[in-house]
Order: C-alpha cells, then structure tokens, then sequence
C-alpha cells in the first residue's frame, strides 16, 4: 500500500468515527494503519539523514551518520 493509499483510509477511517464510529475490526485497521504509516515516515527521515554530510572546518566532509556513530569532542 503506497503513503497515499495509506493516508486515504487512515482519512476515510477518521471521517467514518466521527460520524457514525467504527467497528472494532476498522478500529484495530485503523492502529495498523497509522503504525504503518508512522514506520514509513520514520524510515523516510532515516533514509534522508543517513544522506546528509557535514562540511568540517578542515574542509573535509562527515556523513551525518559517521559523526553520530563516533560522537563529537565537544567539551
């Protein structure tokens, strides 16, 4: 299921609770659903920060995830 099919029904779902409710099935698909979502999202941000690179004073470069890993000497 693509983000906007998953938007779509975490929306139709929403829409449906505040008018009439939900089953406990649409409810359980709607926590499924928004877990899914979220997962998506965190695995989105990942992926972005694990492409980012610091430019250092010294002019070399550092992945972001680099600099995470070996920490920094700040005092």
């Amino acid at each position: 299921m693509t983000v906007a099919e998953l938007t779509a029904r975490i929306n139709e779902l929403y829409h449906k609770s505040q008018a009439e409710g939900l089953t406990p099935e649409e409810k359980e698909e709607q926590a499924a659903l928004r877990q899914a979502y979220v997962a998506n999202v965190r695995a989105n941000l990942r992926g972005q920060l694990e492409n980012i690179s610091i430019l250092e004073n010294d002019g070399s470069v550092t992945k972001l995830s680099e600099k995470k890993r070996h920490g920094t000497d700040k005092d």
